[in-house]
Parts: structure tokens; sequence; C-alpha cells
């Protein structure tokens, strides 16, 4: 009997194990979509604009708005067709980005470039939700690998996009990026490939034991001061690395004549600082408290500000990159601990979901501003932005640790 329960175990761990591999090399692939949109499309929207260059980051406010629907989307279409199928719906949606971007860099479009973005974006929905699928394809004593796994594919596609975009994106020159767009439709293609074998479990299954609480309602969940602190700093966090990030580009090459591919290699070490520490987050969060690695984030974002607040030389971008995305990967994962902290596993769907609205929509929002505020005062302004907010941030994770002391008085 031991031994067939061994036995059992041994195939739910193989069986994870090949799902979790399809999930990285899929997620290799696909991740090269935020990379490559980020890296070109703030500097390709300022090069499609006339005069009024304030419109330049439009398209990458219509890319988070997209990735905010393609969140939803990919839930809607998991419980319709199951997970394996959204996927490689997900798939064929950033093929389909790809296409359309290319062809409005073709065709000189400013708005069906951030058509095409929108729908790349939307495509990103998806990818953010494989790691989440990896989990629940693995037992539990599997689950933090699994999701390292996954990791491990978005620092590849941390490498593989910005390189894209320098090896072909000027292929078509005079029409600059549109090989970086025409290239993702193959790659997006070899991702559907891998979702083809996939076995997911499309639902979780019931939990054993004793039946749960009563839900509480949304209203008192999110008026919690531990919910607020933790969504505040989030999508703090976020937002400033998305205001950010998404003007550099801009300003490297427009402001200061620096050349795409500086840019480029930029948003890769960015993205890398984003996703490489993440092997290492949950146990420091573990380690030290979901807390003090919000607030080390939260430092971190201001050196980035100080750092590109000096100057506008090559070595001023860069560190300012790196840090940036430092800090995001502390202040955006610790967040996200002190939030899933607010409430019980069977609340958890429609406070995510509330979550995830508000988040989405305030990055919008920060990178149409991101345009905007460069373009009408300067980069400057724009990096002197992150001080006071992550200020407040700072203000509020005090209060939380405060309240916790003296609860536990």
């Amino acid at each position: 009997m031991v031994a067939a329960a061994a036995e059992d175990i041994g195939e739910v761990l193989r069986s994870a194990r090949r799902n979790v591999l399809l999930l990285a090399v899929a997620q290799a692939l696909l991740g090269v979509v935020g990379p490559i949109s980020f890296a070109v499309g703030g500097v390709a929207g300022h090069q499609l604009l006339g005069e009024d260059k304030s419109l330049a980051t439009a398209p990458l406010t219509a890319y988070n708005v997209g990735m905010a629907l393609g969140v939803i989307l990919v839930a809607t279409l998991s419980r319709l067709v199951g997970r394996r199928f959204a996927f490689m719906i997900g798939a064929s949606i950033a093929a389909l980005g790809g296409v359309m971007a290319a062809a409005a860099l073709f065709r000189e479009s400013f708005w069906f470039f951030a058509s095409g973005l929108a729908v790349l974006g939307a495509s990103n929905g998806f990818t953010q939700k494989l790691r989440f699928a990896a989990a629940d394809a693995s037992p539990s004593f599997f689950k933090a690998k699994a999701i390292s796994w996954i990791l491990g594919g978005g620092i590849v596609s941390a490498v593989l996009g910005p390189q894209i975009v320098i090896l072909v994106g000027d292929y078509f020159a005079p029409v600059w990026f549109a090989g970086a767009f025409v290239a993702l439709v193959p790659i997006c293609l070899l991702a559907f490939l891998f979702f083809v074998p996939l076995r997911l479990p499309d639902h979780a299954a019931s939990p054993a034991g004793h039946a749960p609480l009563p839900a509480r309602p949304l209203g008192e969940i999110v008026g919690s001061q531990r919910f607020l602190t933790g969504m505040i700093c989030g999508i703090s966090a976020y937002a400033l690395m998305t205001f950010m990030m998404t003007g550099a580009p801009v300003a490297m090459v427009v402001g200061c004549g620096l050349s795409s591919d500086l840019a480029t290699l930029g948003i890769q070490w960015h993205v890398l600082a984003m996703f490489g520490p993440s092997f290492v987050t949950g146990w420091l969060i573990s380690r030290f408290g979901a807390e003090r690695i919000v607030g080390c984030g939260l430092i971190l974002l201001m050196a980035c500000a100080a750092i590109a607040h000096l100057g506008v030389a090559l070595w001023n971008f860069w560190a300012a990159l790196v840090l940036l995305g430092l800090g995001w990967n502390f202040g955006f994962i610790g967040a996200t601990a002190i939030v899933a902290q607010s409430y019980r596993p069977h609340e958890a769907d429609k406070v995510q979901a509330f979550h995830d609205i508000v988040l989405f929509s305030t990055v919008a929002g920060s990178s149409f501003a991101s345009g905007k505020v460069l373009d009408a005062y300067g980069w400057d302004t724009l990096n002197s932005v992150v001080w006071p907010v992550a200020g407040i941030c700072l203000f509020l994770l005090l209060l939380l640790k405060h309240a916790d002391k003296r609860a536990a008085a």
C-alpha cells in the first residue's frame, strides 16, 4: 500500500514537472512581448506623431489597458474552455498583436500602432497567469519550485526581447522597429505549440476539512488597514516603475541623443532586475517580514530617482533602471504578501479582482501621464515624482507596524 502511494506521488510529480517545463518554455517565449513593447513603444510613438509629442507614450498606456482586459479575458475563457485552450488563444492574440503593430509602423498610423500594443497587452494578461497554472498543477511540496521555474523563463525573455529589437528591429529600415514586431509572430506561434500537450487542472480541488467561515463583504475586507496599506504600496511601486520605465527610452533617445540600442539594453537590465531577485524575495519576506521588504523596495525606488536626478549620462539611466527594477520587485511582491494576509482563501477571487482592477487602471494612467510630464516638464520632473509617493507609502507602513504592535500588546 505504501509502495502504491509512493508510485502515485511519483506519477503526480512527473506530470507536474512536465507541465511546468512546458509552461516555463512558453513563458520564456511569450515573455518577450513586454520588453519589446516597452523598449520601442514610446520611441516609435514619438516618431509617428506630428509636432505635438505629448501622446508619445499613449501606445504603452494602451498596452497596460489591454493587459487589464486580458486578465479578465483569461479568467473567463479558463472557465469556459479550460486553461490549456485559454493559453493557446492568448498565444494567438500575441501573434495578432505583432502583426497589427508591424502593419501600423509600415502604414505610419499612430492609433493603429496603439491598437496593436493594446492587443499585445491583452496577450500579456494571459502570460501573467502561467505561474499560477504551474503552481495549481503541482503538489504542495513542489509549488515553490514550479513558480521558480516560471520565473526562470521570465529571465530568459528579459534578455531575449531586447536582443530581438537590437538584431532585427531595423530589418525593414527605414520602417524602424517593424522587424521586432514581425519577429514576435513566429515566436508566439511557437509558444502555442508548447501549450498543446499540457494537461492542467482547470479548477482547484475543494479543500478537505471543515467548511470555511462565511465570506465577509468586500467593503469590510478592502477597508481594513492591512489591505489598504498593501494595495497602496503595491500599486505605487508598480505605477512608479511604469511611470519611469515608460519615459526612460524616450528621454534617452529623443532627449539625450543616445542610440535606441543603448536604450533597449537599459530596458533589458531593468527587466532582469525586476525578475532576477524573485528567487530569493519570498525567502526574504519570510525571514524579515513583508513590511520591511516593501520598505527596502521603496527606498530603492527613491535611490533610483536620486541617480536619475544626478545627470543624463548613460550610466545614470542604466543604474536608475536597474534600481527601478529591484525596487519594483521588493515593493510589489512584498505588498502583494501584505494584501494576501488580509483575506481568507475563499475570499480571494473577489478581493484579487478588485485589487487588479484598481492596479491596472492606475498603471495605465501612469504610463499615459509619463509622456505628458516628460514632454511638458522634462526628465528631472518626471523622476522627482517618485520621492513624495514613496515617502507617503513609507509613512503608511510605519502606521501599520505601529498598529500591529498595539494589537499584539
